[in-house]
């Protein structure tokens, strides 16, 4: 039990102290911040209709705790992934691996630090939104219990389930990291749409918001006196708010048989995690090791060398060689199967629909990339190679600038065909764009990660820019695929420029520290 809880605490506090998570702390409260739009504000979260809630202690919970459920269930797999991999990493496993802890207390364990993680970010939201509710009160007392039970019965029971999730697709899929994060994006996907579509108001909802809609819907129907069934957006919608009536939500008052449903939910997590016992190799290696074994014991013939004939060791400081070595690293980076994917998302991109093709097959294919450009900085100190680099000739200008165009080429190889048809039409602004696109997706890459250390807060960020844009909220379009507004180009260019001089700024900070 002692060792139990010492794997937890130290997991827990290793990656609480990472300049990564405190980062990903300042952006919770920037995003909680917009749970709850302020009374003036030209966007909506959760709307019936055109009827919002007044902003009494219930609405602030309740709708805190729902997009809390949802969009930290969203970016959470991508927050707290790869924590068995650390281990590894690290060569703790091997530690941990020779002593006598159990398998499924070793995989427990890594499920609640993943828990107790996304806890801390659910508790600071919590805190905003008491704070907002006193910045926006309209009069009305406040009442605790209605910021804690959402909170407890809501979002607790999600966020363990994608811990548990989090744990299941390592064990499973253990060296495909960027298996695990498409089968993620789909699994989310389709628990969205099945408990959208599921008549069952809470069995099948692991978000656990559908029983509190479907009461807000029903008093939006008392009000209107009408028995049809009132349109529901969730999420940031813009425009029109400021015409929308409001009626007076005062919690809901949760069966028994719903709060049973959440303990199914975590119940079922951590079945999941015993099945998935036996499948967990304990860090061992031995089938590999004793293959090399095998290999290395074979009699290898002593060849001799003539120093006569190796070739002459010519310098070369030409970016063009290291321009196309990075960019073969990037090509030839994870399985040869992904480019069979790759390649379909291409083919997709000449055939499709340009709207769809544009708005949809794009940002999925960019999306696909994230195992091969979020580490563009950080490579070198995952390979114990930063001393290396940082002392070659011209840093900056030779090696981080081949790094950042090798990576833009290879973002624009795989968008070519949408290029090809967008110069058929003659339609260079939007080439423009997407150039834009993908020098941006680059340069933010580089940034967070030399900001970081580590490519995690990129990959969340990165996931949630694909996600809303597949969605079609323009206000995050980053490769001009919706309509704009005249100088919407214009913005792009200047928020790359500022990106990639921010990146330039950063890492010469860090060469001359």
């Amino acid at each position: 039990m002692k060792s139990f809880v010492t794997i937890i605490k130290l997991d827990y506090l290793q990656r609480t102290r990472s300049y990564s998570f405190l980062i990903t702390l300042c952006a919770s409260l920037a995003i909680a911040y917009t749970f709850v739009p302020e009374p003036n504000a030209n966007y909506s979260t959760i709307r019936i209709a055109d009827y919002v809630g007044v902003y009494n202690s219930a609405w602030f919970g309740y709708v805190t705790a729902i997009m809390t459920s949802i969009f930290l269930s969203l970016i959470g797999f991508y927050l707290i992934n790869g924590n068995i991999k650390t281990d590894i990493d690290n060569r703790v496993g091997h530690i941990i691996a020779a002593t006598r802890i159990r398998n499924l207390s070793y995989l427990l364990s890594k499920v609640l630090s993943n828990f107790m993680l996304l806890l801390s970010i659910v508790g600071v939201v919590f805190v905003m939104s008491i704070i907002l509710f006193f910045l926006y009160n309209a009069g009305y007392s406040f009442e605790i219990i209605h910021f804690i039970k959402p909170y407890i019965f809501i979002t607790l029971p999600a966020i363990f389930f994608i811990a548990v999730i989090a744990v299941v697709f390592e064990v499973l899929f253990e060296k495909y990291t960027t298996l695990q994060n498409i089968l993620f994006f789909f699994l989310f996907s389709f628990l969205v749409l099945f408990s959208s579509k599921n008549e069952n108001q809470f069995l099948f909802d692991v978000f656990g918001n559908k029983v509190v809609i479907q009461q807000m819907e029903e008093q939006v129907k008392n009000i209107t006196k009408s028995d049809e069934t009132k349109s529901l957006s969730i999420g940031y919608v813009l425009g029109n708010v400021k015409k929308a009536n409001t009626f007076e939500f005062n919690g809901v008052d949760f069966s028994t048989s719903f709060i049973i449903s959440r303990f199914i939910w975590i119940g079922l997590g951590l079945g999941f995690i015993i099945l998935l016992t036996p499948f967990f190799n304990r860090f061992n290696k031995e089938n590999n090791n004793t293959k090399k074994a095998t290999i290395a014991q074979k009699p290898q013939g002593v060849k001799e060398i003539m120093l006569s004939v190796i070739p002459k060791v010519t310098e070369n400081y030409r970016i063009l060689p290291l321009l196309k070595t990075e960019f073969f690293l990037l090509f030839r980076k994870g399985k040869k199967w992904l480019w069979i994917i790759n390649i379909i998302g291409m083919l997709l991109l000449a055939v499709l629909p340009l709207k769809i093709a544009y708005q949809m097959a794009l940002p999925i294919i960019w999306f696909l990339q994230v195992h091969r450009i979020s580490d563009i900085t950080t490579r070198e100190l995952t390979h114990n190679i930063h001393y290396f680099t940082c002392t070659s000739y011209r840093p900056m200008t030779r090696l981080l600038i081949s790094k950042l165009c090798s990576a833009i080429l290879l973002v624009l190889l795989l968008a070519s065909p949408l290029l090809i048809r967008l110069s058929v039409s003659l339609d260079f602004l939007s080439i423009l764009t997407i150039v834009l696109g993908a020098t941006f997706i680059v340069m933010m890459a580089t940034w967070f990660g030399l900001l970081t250390r580590g490519k995690k807060l990129f990959e969340v960020l990165f996931f949630m820019l694909t996600y809303t844009n597949i969605n079609g909220i323009a206000f995050v379009d980053y490769f001009g695929g919706y309509e704009h507004q005249k100088f919407y180009v214009v913005q792009l260019a200047l928020l790359v420029i500022v990106v990639t001089c921010s990146c330039f700024i950063l890492k010469k900070y860090q060469l001359e520290k």
